[in-house]
């Protein structure tokens, strides 16, 4: 993640210079104003020639008014660096999500949604902060120090010491800093997740009468980050102590030691007052401020960085070079577990599925009918055994050839903000609409189509968008796969809003379409329209014809009698 950081802000040189550029013209007033202070004392009013000094500070205010068109240089080129950066680093973060080995089952992902939402905002802010505060602080200090060598050189070295060894302390001080921020980030995390878990289950909390306890949950989570801030905030303060006593004490060693350099002759009363310009107008109030945005700005950027290496390091893509000869899928041996010694869920599973067939998976719900969609499509990696993609191993294929080849549609059906258009060609870019409309139509969602404004008809929850409901969000995905050049489809409980009529159009549909069809039932009629029903039974798996299945299998005949029978 720092690689991808750094990559990221170096591939903004250009506007990188630019920001080089804007500091010199940022950093003028800083470098000049006690020197010009100093002539027009020196030059002007202590020689009784108002005029001179009054065009010396005349001077300063137009180093003033070119520092400030610096500083608005800077905000002006801020975005160029900081938004490409924002983005990429979110990209990383849902890839990171997506390929998530372990994900959260059922339930919506509060922490990689806190990772996005907080920890890339927190380094987009800490980056634009840096390059706009912490750098202009930098030039200030660097510049105010510089300048009072230029002015008066032994007040120079009575400054620089103290700062100096602020800085060190200060310095000294970072790792415990970064360690209770750390603390804060992933406590902040912590009640993220907490508070989403919650809130996702609202109503059966509600309903169960679980309110106290899930509130509980939630506080100690809130408490847990309250007392992470109070320790983080006490180290602040310490820190702050350290800065503000070396921001302070060259002012107080500079006026110990002017007035007898001033009387000695070695300085001039311009040159002295010059210097205190510098420190206590320029150098003070920026080591301030770099002390701030250090702790806010700095620490945060380091912790954040950090955890979204922990948690969004894209993996590896997956597949390689394999070409698969024809779209047949087929599994040998496949056996998975969610965790090394966790009970497989699917055991043993031998299965050849030819172009043009139709399986239908059944079974309890919490079976594994979803995982085993996802190790078809090679989604996860089986524990043992392999799934084959047209003779090859499926994570083997090209990511290319995978794509295009591959299709689930899972019972969560996306819909994104945009037009019509843009959902349904999503994995056909180059459809034209006379192939979107047809897909539409055979699925059932011409209708929905025409009612939502055509394919130019905008989706999604802003001021012109239009929300569309669950059932509607299936037809329109349904739709998207439909007129993708997929070959293999997955239907996991993706009809699972629909009435039964709708459900059967739309599956006769995908059967008519050809390729393989794969569908996880959610209602039995499902096995009724299918060539082969996989029963599912934790132990067992039964592969076979809907009359064959009756025979042989309890648990399939148990289901249709309870399907078929009335309570």
């Amino acid at each position: 993640m720092n690689r991808l950081y750094w990559a990221a802000l170096a591939g903004q040189w250009r506007a990188g210079l630019v920001l080089l550029g804007c500091s010199v013209l940022e950093g003028l007033p800083a470098f000049l104003s006690g020197w010009l202070v100093a002539r027009a004392v020196d030059r002007g009013f202590n020689v009784g020639d108002p005029t001179a000094g009054l065009g010396w500070l005349g001077l300063f205010g137009l180093a003033s008014v070119a520092g400030a068109f610096g500083s608005r240089l800077v905000w002006r080129w801020l975005g160029s660096v900081v938004e490409p950066l924002r983005d990429i680093l979110v990209s990383a973060v849902v890839r990171g999500v997506l390929r998530d080995p372990d994900p959260p089952r059922n339930a919506p992902d509060a922490s990689g949604v806190a990772r996005i939402t907080q920890h890339v905002e927190i380094v987009r802010d800490a980056t634009g902060g840096l390059l706009v505060q912490a750098r202009g602080m930098i030039v200030t200090v660097a510049a105010a120090l510089a300048g009072t060598f230029g002015v008066a050189g032994e007040l120079g070295w009575v400054s620089s010491v103290p700062v100096a060894a602020a800085i060190v302390v200060f310095a000294a001080l970072l790792p415990s800093l970064a360690r209770r921020q750390r603390v804060v980030t992933l406590a902040e995390e912590r009640a993220a997740a907490a508070a989403g878990t919650v809130l996702a289950g609202v109503r059966d909390v509600v309903a169960c009468g679980a309110e106290l306890v899930a509130a509980a949950a939630v506080h100690e989570a809130v408490d847990a980050q309250a007392r992470a801030a109070r320790r983080l905030a006490r180290a602040t303060a310490a820190r702050s102590a350290v800065i503000g006593v070396g921001a302070f004490a060259p002012i107080v060693g500079s006026l110990a030691v002017a007035p007898g350099l001033v009387a000695s002759g070695r300085l001039t009363a311009g040159d002295a007052l010059g210097a205190l310009v510098y420190l206590a107008t320029m150098m003070e109030p920026a080591l301030r401020g770099l002390s701030a945005t250090t702790s806010t700005v700095v620490l945060r950027l380091l912790v954040a960085l950090r955890r979204l290496a922990e948690t969004a390091e894209v993996p590896e893509e997956i597949g390689g070079e394999a070409e698969p000869a024809g779209t047949a899928v087929s599994a040998r041996g496949l056996t998975f577990g969610w965790g090394a010694a966790a009970e497989p869920v699917v055991r043993r599973l031998d299965l050849d599925l030819a172009p043009g067939e139709v399986l239908a998976v059944v079974g309890p719900s919490g079976i594994g009918k979803s995982t085993l969609a996802s190790l078809l499509t090679g989604l996860l990696a089986p524990r043992e055994g392999q799934v084959l993609l047209g003779g090859v191993p499926v994570r083997s294929v090209r990511a290319e050839a995978r794509r295009a080849m591959l299709a689930l549609i899972p019972q969560e059906a996306y819909v994104f903000g945009g037009t019509v258009r843009e959902n349904l060609a999503l994995l056909a870019p180059s459809a034209p609409d006379a192939r979107l409309l047809a897909a539409a139509d055979a699925v059932g969602a011409g209708e929905l189509v025409a009612r939502l404004g055509g394919l130019s008809g905008e989706l999604g929850a802003g001021a012109t968008g239009v929300t569309v409901s669950a059932g509607e969000a299936q037809l329109l995905a349904l739709a998207r796969v439909y007129a993708s050049p997929a070959s293999v489809v997955v239907l996991d409980e993706a009809t699972s809003h629909l009435d039964p009529t709708a459900e059967a159009r739309a599956e006769t549909a995908f059967a008519e379409r050809g390729g393989v069809l794969v569908v996880v039932a959610h209602r039995l009629s499902s096995a009724l329209r299918a060539d082969r029903v996989l029963v599912m039974d934790g132990t067992e798996t039964l592969l076979g014809t809907h009359h064959t299945l009756l025979s042989n299998s309890p648990r399939y005949a148990a289901m249709m009698t309870a399907w078929t029978v009335p309570v």
